[in-house]
């Protein structure tokens, strides 16, 4: 215990002051707002780029135009590169690493949820196991409402 919590008494749980709640479609959920340092690891994470995902889901994106070269040969919009394709000036490796980002974006979010099931360790959740649970439109309704929970007033100051 620390002087300061101390003054708080001996029943003083800072921990359970750090857990919000909020209700998405019927169901109650309970996340556990972060500490600056957990923030900034959780930041650190989501950095992280896994290349062989990138590469799998350009290979998704870009397959009909591998495939389809000739058809998009005199298409303004598609610009093939030795690496890359281009859609309108948009890079599809560009789009895949980003998707990539915003899956460990909502992974990262999603594990500050609290279980019910208290032996349960959100830290292994993944987002495959995330993607198949909920679809993408919840998922981002879902990370809404936990960035609200974690930082109430923000919504309203980012802006000013």
């Amino acid at each position: 215990m620390t002087k300061l919590s101390s003054a708080f008494g001996s029943n003083f749980d800072k921990d359970s002051l750090r857990v919000r709640s909020f209700v998405l479609n019927g169901h109650t959920f309970k996340v556990k707002v972060p500490l600056t340092a957990e923030t900034d690891a959780m930041f650190e994470r989501a950095k992280i780029i896994d290349e062989a995902k990138v590469e799998k889901y350009y290979a998704d994106l870009s397959k009909d135009f591998v495939e389809n070269k000739e058809r998009f040969a005199n298409d303004s919009d598609v610009t093939y590169e030795s690496d890359d394709i281009f859609i309108k000036g948009t890079s599809l490796k560009s789009t895949a690493r980003n998707k990539v980002q915003t899956e460990n974006r909502i992974t990262e979010m999603v594990r500050l949820l609290v279980p019910e099931n208290k032996d349960f360790d959100m830290s292994t959740v993944t987002y495959e196991e995330i993607d198949e649970l909920f679809p993408f439109s919840v998922q981002l309704e879902l990370l809404e409402e936990i960035n609200k929970a974690i930082a109430p007033g923000y919504a309203n100051t980012r802006g000013k």
